[in-house]
């Protein structure tokens, strides 16, 4: 199937980023056609999802559940204290859809979980982990690598982030990365919006590279950052071949 045409419309909007070199028209037909998943779209998550739908993604599949929270309102930039105390996804809606009426978003009230990861990702054509409990990455991670989706892995705590892209047979997952959860992980932890917004942005431009072959993106490399010091480091990263998740896609690449 060939990708949607775009309308006079959208290339006045987009004008700018098809000025990229190696981008124009062909690109943004094919951010007009994808369909991307992002798990939790909070503070980092948000950030990913409010560039993509700038970027003109034609379809996003969003699962956030729970109500707003005053405590998330120093990251969670598609809130607003007009709606604390209501359901977040209905806030996340609203303000994408503000942003660009033209996209197509699947609002799923819940956390991605064993249940449900498998039917969400195999709608998408790229996957984003910005969930900050381990049960629900290694869902997602499970879910991607069954159905060969890439999944952008975006980390936060305190003022230091992580970014890596996850290509099922070739990269290591998430599981190669993390075996089991840190024993002292917690639901809350230490965040400044700003490193969030970082993250998150910098995820968003994983997610375009990889549905348009703009640039390379960070497979097999984990971006590590530091912004208490401004210190950037890639680190390369490997495939556990006792992986319980992947070890079984060996060769596959």
């Amino acid at each position: 199937m060939n990708p949607p045409d775009l309308t006079p419309e959208a290339r006045a909007i987009y004008e700018w980023q098809m000025w990229l070199p190696g981008f124009g028209e062909v690109a943004q037909r094919a951010l007009k056609a994808a369909s991307v998943l992002i798990s939790r779209v909070g503070g980092v998550g948000g950030n990913v999802a409010y560039q993509l739908a700038a970027a003109g993604v034609g379809r996003l599949i969003l699962a956030h559940a729970g109500r707003l929270k005053p405590g998330d309102l120093n990251r969670q930039l598609l809130q607003t204290h007009a709606h604390l105390g209501g359901p977040r996804i209905e806030s996340i809606t609203r303000r994408l859809r503000e942003l660009n009426p033209r996209i197509e978003v699947v609002a799923v009230g819940e956390n991605i979980s064993a249940e449900n990861a498998t039917a969400l990702v195999a709608q998408a054509d790229v996957v984003v982990d910005a969930a900050p409990l381990f049960a629900e990455r290694y869902a997602l991670n499970r879910a991607a690598i069954a159905w060969k989706r890439p999944m952008v892995e975006c980390s936060v705590f305190a003022l230091e982030a992580h970014i890596t892209t996850i290509l099922p047979g070739r990269t290591p997952c998430l599981r190669c990365l993390a075996p089991e959860p840190p024993p002292d992980w917690k639901r809350q932890f230490p965040v400044l919006g700003a490193v969030a917004g970082t993250v998150g942005s910098l995820g968003a431009v994983e997610v375009v590279k990889l549905l348009t072959g703009l640039g390379t993106p960070l497979a097999g490399t984990l971006l590590a950052m530091d912004l208490g010091v401004m210190r950037f480091r890639r680190l390369r990263v490997w495939r556990r071949p006792d992986c319980e998740d992947c070890a079984h896609l060996a060769g596959s690449e």
